[in-house]
């Protein structure tokens, strides 16, 4: 058996008290907190925590999500959950605004970031189906594909990755940078198409293709569509709501009046807005789509909803705005020098692809827009990624900090004691 890390407690970048003082208290009270999952009971803290990660368990939806269609019978607990929520000392916020940000980069899994909720439901499907191997598309360093590899190896199923490169690299090595290293490592079978190819072809025809082939070979595969994002891989973000719902009530004191995350496939935004909107949360949505446009996600979410026959409309429950930049995962010098400062002045790194466009278009927003903002309490959703930075090493090298050799004075004389390697 596995044994579950401890949940993290949150921790403040600065000497601002974190969200969820009261939290480590109200756990020992409750199993039901330390698991973070309403609807899910353990006959102890201890039986919660043994043998939990990587196990089955009985799924059911948030009483006002219980309408939705497509809900799960089961999931697979993949993820390290409840993510902490800590206050955000970013720079230069209108007046009396105040951000907070939530850890989903912290929910495990070799650095998944938000892919990780939308798996939970996903592979429990896959397994049900009696799936054998994963079909998943993505972009040459998808934080989605190298999540999909390391989900799908917990569960002892093959993967494999359709990844969208140049024409130039198409026929090369891919290398082992970022989430290649990751995928490679865990045996991965890669198939390398050219950004032509994949623009002609499609997504789901080319998953389909391989799909029919591995058919053909006697495999039984899955597909995950790019992202994740489906109708029931929505269910990882309304699943989130009900945590933020209960995080919020074991804070006692604070409540978010926005969300803001970064969107690059559909699916998180559409379990977001649709979780805010029924739940008691009725915050507002704000989506920075570092892909596409705004209008593209409009519909893709709307499809989203649809399948969850939720009746309601994509453009009532989220504002979504353009924040791609020279394109995706496409970086200007002054967004990745964003990412930098960041790091520095907080302590916390952004990836360059999702959540480092997002909230450098938030702070320009709150900029450019600062009545908008003014006064309110802001959640941005990190949604992980950092592997993502190992493939702009070239364009930061100038960004990183300095070193020097250490200055050593001749008489200084040797002690022996912890530490001596040789």
């Amino acid at each position: 058996m596995l044994l579950r890390p401890p949940l993290p407690l949150p921790v403040a970048v600065s000497s601002t008290p974190p969200l969820f003082s009261r939290l480590a208290a109200v756990r020992r009270r409750s199993s039901i907190a330390a698991t973070g999952m309403a609807g899910v009971s353990a006959a102890s803290p201890a039986a919660a925590q043994i043998g939990s990660f990587l196990s089955k368990k009985p799924y059911a939806p948030p009483s006002w999500a219980s309408h939705l269609a497509l809900a799960p019978p089961h999931t697979f607990s993949l993820g390290h959950f409840p993510t902490p929520i800590h206050k955000w000392n970013l720079p230069n916020l209108p007046e009396g605004t105040e951000v907070w940000i939530k850890r989903d980069d912290l929910s495990g899994m070799q650095l998944s970031g938000n892919k990780v909720r939308k798996l939970e439901f996903l592979l429990s499907d896959a397994v049900a189906q009696g799936a054998d191997c994963v079909i998943t598309v993505g972009g040459i360093q998808s934080n989605h594909c190298r999540a999909t590899t390391v989900a799908a190896k917990y569960l002892n199923l093959d993967c494999y990755l359709i990844l969208r490169t140049s024409k130039l690299l198409v026929d090369e090595d891919p290398g082992l940078v970022g989430n290649l290293l990751v995928e490679r490592l865990l045996g991965a079978h890669i198939d390398l198409v050219s950004k032509e190819e994949y623009g002609k072809i499609g997504s789901v025809a080319l998953a389909d293709l391989l799909k029919k082939r591995l058919l053909e070979e006697g495999r039984k595969p899955y597909v995950i569509p790019v992202g994740g994002s489906n109708s029931l891989g929505t269910w990882g973000y309304i699943e989130a709501v009900r945590e933020l719902e209960q995080q919020i009530q074991l804070s006692g004191d604070v409540q978010f009046d926005d969300i803001v995350v970064a969107c690059g496939s559909g699916g998180t935004i559409a379990g977001l807005a649709l979780g805010s909107k029924l739940s008691s949360l009725k915050a507002k949505v704000h989506a920075f789509s570092v892909c596409d446009d705004p209008e593209y996600f409009y519909d893709y979410v709307q499809g989203l909803i649809d399948g969850l026959q939720s009746g309601l409309d994509s453009h009532d429950i989220v504002s979504i705005q353009n924040a791609k930049g020279l394109g995706y995962a496409m970086n200007t010098a002054e967004e990745l020098k964003f990412v930098k400062d960041i790091a520095t002045a907080t302590g916390i790194v952004l990836d360059p692809v999702y959540s480092g466009k997002g909230a450098y278009a938030m702070l320009k927003d709150m900029a450019a827009n600062p009545s908008k903002w003014n006064g309110r309490k802001v959640l941005f959703v990190h949604t992980g990624g950092l592997l993502g930075l190992y493939d702009k090493v070239d364009q930061m090298s100038s960004l990183a900090g300095s070193w020097r050799r250490m200055d050593l004075e001749e008489s200084v004389p040797r002690k022996d004691g912890t530490g001596k390697m040789f």
